[in-house]
């Protein structure tokens, strides 16, 4: 089943390389490029990486390095972040990194900027930043703009930058879809449980968006967890690791590896846990290919974006990679 909205949205993965019970953190990266290899054969736009600090859960710290192993692994597939935490960095440096990727891999890079600071006091500490470090981010995002035309008051040139375009785009949280209108940049935008204040985001990037040499009109990319089985109850299982690891995050203060989904289930949880784990089952699109289709119909209705990013994570990483198979095959049938 597909429909004329779905066949033509464009379609594209984020995998965050979270790291699993019993398995190496170094495995987490491999499998992060294995999958980017394969979502590129089933007709996938671009693959992303994200950015995570001192996070026991996620081995991808790195990721414009991470990004360059999975260019070099694939041969079309846009690849770039999502995003690359600009408060973290000085934009230059930022500037010549994605210089360099765009350098080696031409027309392939995205450059996905986000907002957020380092998720806990240590971390932010270790990275010499505070969470006011955040309000700078309009100021830091047009600097970083700047290296890429020349046109920065230092007199300095960001080599191989300049003169490069890496189409920049904005992981709206909060302010940042006014940021991403303001700066006339695509947006990012997520999560697909909260729909209404997604709407409100989306709205309000529309009607303040300025167009810009980066982009002539809004683009909208809309961001979550998407997973599809031959049954609800298997989609339901792909879920399940990542539920678990948000509702120790909130109960434990630390975000874990995820574990298997049977080991999840047999578990003893408090009430607390247990209510914080299946409020983390709930809102995603996730099903069978037909109720997917119909909720994925809604969505993009509602939200006339132009692209879904999908960002699911699991244990079962050879059920991850038939659930993207399940969902080419509804936007991009017979492929």
């Amino acid at each position: 089943m597909s429909s004329t909205v779905i066949s033509r949205t464009r379609f594209s993965v984020l995998d965050r390389s979270r790291t699993r019970e019993s398995h190496p953190p170094a495995e987490a990266l491999r499998d992060t490029v294995a999958l980017a290899r394969e979502v590129e054969t089933l007709g996938y736009h671009r693959f992303w990486v994200s950015e995570h600090h001192g996070v026991p859960g996620v081995a991808g710290s790195a990721p414009t390095v991470l990004a360059a192993a999975v260019a070099a692994a694939t041969r079309g597939i846009r690849v770039g972040t999502g995003g690359v935490m600009l408060p973290n960095h000085q934009p230059l440096v930022v500037a010549e990194q994605f210089g360099v990727l765009e350098a080696l891999f031409p027309g392939r890079v995205d450059m996905g900027l986000g907002r957020s600071v380092g998720f806990t006091d240590g971390v932010r500490r270790a990275l010499g930043r505070d969470k006011g470090d955040a309000e700078d981010f309009a100021a830091r995002l047009g600097e970083l703009l700047d290296w890429f035309t020349g046109s920065s008051p230092t007199g300095v040139h960001a080599r191989p930058a300049e003169g490069l375009t890496v189409p920049p785009f904005v992981l709206a949280m909060g302010e940042g879809a006014r940021i991403a209108a303001r700066a006339g940049l695509p947006m990012v935008i997520g999560d697909l449980r909260g729909r209404e204040k997604m709407l409100r985001g989306i709205d309000q990037y529309r009607s303040l968006f300025r167009p810009s040499r980066w982009a002539s009109e809004p683009y909208v990319v809309i961001s979550g967890t998407v997973a599809v089985a031959g049954t609800e109850a298997g989609a339901r299982r792909l879920l399940v690791p990542e539920a678990w690891a948000m509702a120790y995050a909130r109960t434990h203060g630390t975000f874990p590896p995820l574990a298997p989904a049977e080991a999840v289930e047999a578990r003893a949880m408090t009430a607390k846990e247990r209510d914080l784990y299946e409020s983390g089952l709930a809102g995603h699109i996730a099903g069978t290919a037909d109720q997917v289709a119909h909720e994925l119909e809604t969505v993009l209705k509602e939200t006339g974006a132009e692209e879904v990013l999908v960002t699911t994570s699991t244990y079962d990483r050879t059920a991850l990679l038939d659930s993207h198979r399940r969902l080419a095959a509804l936007f991009a049938p017979g492929r």
